[in-house]
């Protein structure tokens, strides 16, 4: 049994001052506010949920910077695509671990607690299955094991390269399943990886997905999470109305059983009447401001999703920057620059800061199927802790201290990081940063010399 005494904390209902958590089996046994601090109790700053990371890609953190420079034609997430399938062809087992491994570092010094990896580099440089049909899902596990982050795996199903069945393209070879193997690979991960992580499903698009395949991928998961990609780009819009009449969102939400499992990530491109039907749904919307404007995506309409009672939250996707104030502050400034308008998430009178950490908390707790998202009995104890000393913060208290985080002072209040129970973060540094990066570093000069 842990026990960390808050001098100031958020809980579910609302700021309290001498907060004391108990902790005992990676969870939280007891919540006390009002505590006077007992002897053994380790002293901490100001609590609040550490928000849990819903989309990356981890083993693109190796090409961050890699796709800045301009060719002979107008860029576009098409061509960055191409940059991507470069890397993908590139890496092997070893290389993916170290990756993500420092991907996870990153995210804990943040203050993400847990991460949903969507992972789809399944299959060997050739496109055959490796030996053991889950070695890329163990070294994503091995990553997370090593680093200490909450692990949400969703194998990736992809199939073809547009609508309608279009075959595969040869540079998506180590992506690509039938059904069959596909749901061998889902077995596989669950009975490695057992209770160490979250296994869902994640068909990839569907672009990448028939109807029937759709059908099958989704009958797999049980309970457990499920989640797409959708309407990221206009492209995308377009090609769903030629195939189908619909645009994807709305082709989802009324051929497939949408509900609480469910994370449409990104989802940028809504019309009224989808966002009030997603939000119905009581699906996740997962954005990811910083990847999606670098991608050049667009802005989703969250001021009328929130309206509608939509449930959200952010990931790191491509990670090309990891950061959760800086996810949440694009968020919000994204909305900013469309509607001309300040504080358009926020509640009437209320705090933009606490506005999005509420929401994203609980919006990824839902997503990554992890119990959490909050300062309370029994949620995984995935805690960050500002620091109070902090000259940032001079004067300022509870929903103050998020604004001042999102908007003015990011990874440098993070002080203290635990996931599940285990402190990670000490000082606003992760306790393996140095060999990690290490190893990343080696990675990426073996990788700059080979193929990138």
């Amino acid at each position: 049994m842990t026990a960390l005494h808050f001098e100031r904390a958020l809980t579910p209902e609302g700021w309290a001052s001498n907060v004391r958590i108990s902790i005992d089996g990676g969870s939280i046994v007891s919540v006390e506010r009002g505590a006077a601090r007992a002897p053994g109790d380790e002293r901490c700053g100001i609590g609040v949920p550490a928000i849990g990371n819903l989309h990356s890609h981890a083993f693109q953190r190796a090409m961050a910077g890699l796709a800045e420079q301009r060719g002979d034609t107008d860029d576009s997430f098409w061509t960055w695509r191409e940059a991507m399938y470069r890397l993908a062809l590139a890496v092997t087992p070893d290389d993916v671990e170290a990756i993500a491994a420092q991907a996870y570092v990153e995210m804990l010094e943040a203050g993400f607690g847990a991460v949903a990896e969507f992972h789809y580099l399944h299959h060997d440089v050739s496109g055959g299955a490796y030996a053991n049909r889950a070695e890329m899902a163990e070294r994503i596990a091995a990553a997370a094991a090593g680093t200490g982050v909450g692990l949400t795996l969703l194998p990736v199903f992809y199939a073809h390269a547009g609508f309608g069945g279009a075959p595969a393209r040869p540079e998506q070879r180590r992506f690509v399943n039938d059904l069959d193997s596909y749901a061998a690979l889902v077995a596989d991960c669950r009975r490695a990886l057992g209770a160490a992580a979250v296994v869902g499903v994640a068909p990839h698009s569907l672009r990448a997905a028939t109807p029937e395949e759709l059908a099958a991928v989704t009958g797999l998961a049980g309970d457990a999470p499920i989640h797409i990609h959708v309407a990221e780009q206009t492209a995308e819009v377009e090609a769903c109305l030629a195939w189908s009449g619909a645009r994807p969102v709305r082709w989802l939400l009324d051929h497939v059983g949408v509900d609480q499992r469910w994370c449409l990530v990104h989802a940028t491109h809504l019309d009224a009447g989808e966002a009030a039907a997603l939000a119905r749904s009581r699906a996740v919307v997962g954005l990811c401001p910083i990847t999606e404007a670098n991608l050049g995506d667009g802005v989703f309409p969250a001021r009328a999703f929130l309206d509608a009672g939509g449930r959200f939250g952010v990931g790191s996707d491509s990670n090309v920057e990891i950061t959760v104030a800086g996810e949440l502050r694009l968020l919000e400034y994204a909305q900013r620059l469309v509607s001309r308008a300040r504080n358009v998430c926020a509640r009437r009178g209320g705090s933009t800061g606490r506005a999005l950490v509420d929401g994203a908390a609980a919006g990824a707790a839902q997503a990554l199927g992890r119990p959490g998202g909050a300062l309370a009995p029994g949620a995984a104890a995935d805690i960050v802790s500002l620091n109070a000393g902090s000259p940032l913060i001079a004067g300022r208290a509870d929903d103050a201290v998020l604004d001042t985080w999102i908007f003015g002072a990011g990874r440098d209040l993070v002080d203290r990081v635990w996931s599940g129970g285990r402190e990670v973060v000490v000082e606003g540094r992760h306790v393996r940063r140095e060999a990690i990066a290490a190893r990343f570093g080696d990675t990426l000069r073996r990788l700059a010399a080979s193929a990138l």
